[in-house]
């Protein structure tokens, strides 16, 4: 049985299902969340528990507030009964979507989405789970390279992404008293399906970012499960209140 756990929001799909398979291969055990494909939350569970590992899903919608509310009572049934445990050690704040639209054509509606997703979600999840954290864990909000650099059409979300670079900060100084390290991963461009697959299956996309990268290519899912699983895995608890981009050099 595993002496670790970590908890993913957005973990059967993308980046977080590589997150999820990256730790489960490091000997943590994983829960993970989908928004609606159980399907696919079913295929990386085998996945892992095919390689020898142990993992759970739940359903939740990171946006739903009532559903982040109940979130710690479901979470600790799921961890007596595969774990026998009701705490976790690491908390991985994922589960994310973009749009994309000029700044002069965002409207209200899309910023409000993109904000209980990628800002009041993560703040309300992690201030939930604070009771079930183990002192001594560990804390990853994701970013975005956007933040640092700018491509038209994703002020908004950019925007969303700095505000958890913030936010990730204060989590730091406020949790450092329980030695919890919180940090941040910036992925650059991935080949996904996010924001529509362009970077994966547009050929034209996925050169010009390689021709802006310094590895000469786009970002994979594992390159960023990879560096997730290394921080959370290793020994880097004296590493907190860093934002850690992960681009390949996009950018520079």
């Amino acid at each position: 049985m595993t002496d670790r756990i970590a908890f993913i929001t957005g973990g059967s799909r993308g980046l977080g299902r590589s997150m999820a398979l990256k730790l489960a291969k490091a000997g943590i055990g994983v829960v993970f969340t989908y928004l609606g494909n159980k399907s696919a939350a079913d295929a990386t569970l085998a996945e892992i528990e095919a390689a020898g590992g142990t993992a759970a899903s739940l359903q939740l919608d990171v946006a739903d507030t009532a559903q982040v509310a109940a979130l710690p009572d479901r979470l600790r049934t799921t961890l007596r009964e595969t774990f026998n445990r009701d705490t976790i050690d690491h908390v991985v704040n994922n589960a994310g979507t973009g749009v994309w639209a000029l700044f002069a054509d965002t409207t209200p509606q899309q910023l409000d989405a993109l904000f209980a997703m990628h800002v009041k979600g993560p703040f309300l999840l992690t201030q939930a789970l604070l009771p079930m954290i183990e002192d001594g864990g560990k804390i990853v909000m994701i970013s975005s390279g956007l933040a640092r650099f700018a491509l038209p059409g994703y002020s908004a979300y950019a925007a969303m992404k700095g505000a958890v670079e913030v936010m990730t900060r204060y989590l730091a100084q406020e949790l450092g008293e329980r030695r919890i390290s919180v940090n941040t991963i910036a992925p650059g461009a991935v080949e996904t399906d996010f924001g529509g697959g362009a970077v994966r299956d547009n050929p034209e996309v996925n050169r010009m970012i390689a021709d802006n990268t310094a590895l000469g290519r786009a970002g994979l899912p594992d390159d960023i499960g990879g560096a997730v699983a290394a921080l959370l895995a290793g020994e880097t608890h004296w590493v907190t209140a860093q934002r850690i981009e992960v681009s390949g050099g996009m950018k520079i």
